[in-house]
């Protein structure tokens, strides 16, 4: 069996201590918060669900989609919450290929922290972006994930592309 190492991802794990896990969620409470604040990875909004930057990305533009309500099982979704994760899902592809032109997308999500969930409480769901040429010799030679954009400059050029969308 092969094995695929991505050590930079270590920072993020140890980031999430068992005794630290009562009753902080870093999803919980984004109803009220402003897409246009710089200081939050809020890139689009809806009524069920919110769409917010990866914090510790995979690649420029790895969007999470993740319902308001706190959940901690994929079966706790209402239909109406299936609904809004899939078109919300279905909107961040489009922002994506509007405003960074990937190749292709990763869609998934990790339920349990035994899959890999690091935020293991409150459910949410991967989109990242992927381009020919995108996996490079830094990780393994360098031990370093090249990302290639700002979190902020990224957070910017997707608002708008959301809006234009959403404006359709």
């Amino acid at each position: 069996m092969n094995r695929l190492w991505s050590p930079w991802r270590s920072q993020y794990i140890s980031s999430f201590k068992d005794e630290d896990r009562s009753n902080t969620c870093i999803f919980c409470g984004q109803e009220d918060s402003d897409i246009h604040n710089e200081n939050n990875l809020l890139v689009h909004k809806d009524a069920k669900v919110f769409t917010v930057l990866n914090l510790f990305p995979y690649n420029s533009g790895h969007l999470m989609i993740v319902p308001y309500r706190h959940l901690g099982s994929l079966i706790e979704l209402t239909d109406e919450e299936n609904l809004a994760v899939m078109k919300n899902l279905q909107l961040a592809s489009q922002a994506l290929e509007s405003a960074m032109k990937p190749h292709g997308f990763n869609v998934g999500a990790n339920f349990g922290r035994v899959a890999g969930a690091g935020i293991d409480q409150h459910i949410h769901f991967h989109i990242v972006p992927r381009w020919n040429g995108d996996i490079n010799f830094m990780p393994v030679i360098g031990d370093v994930k090249v990302i290639s954009q700002d979190l902020l400059e990224t957070k910017r050029s997707l608002i708008e592309a959301f809006a234009k969308i959403s404006s359709k």
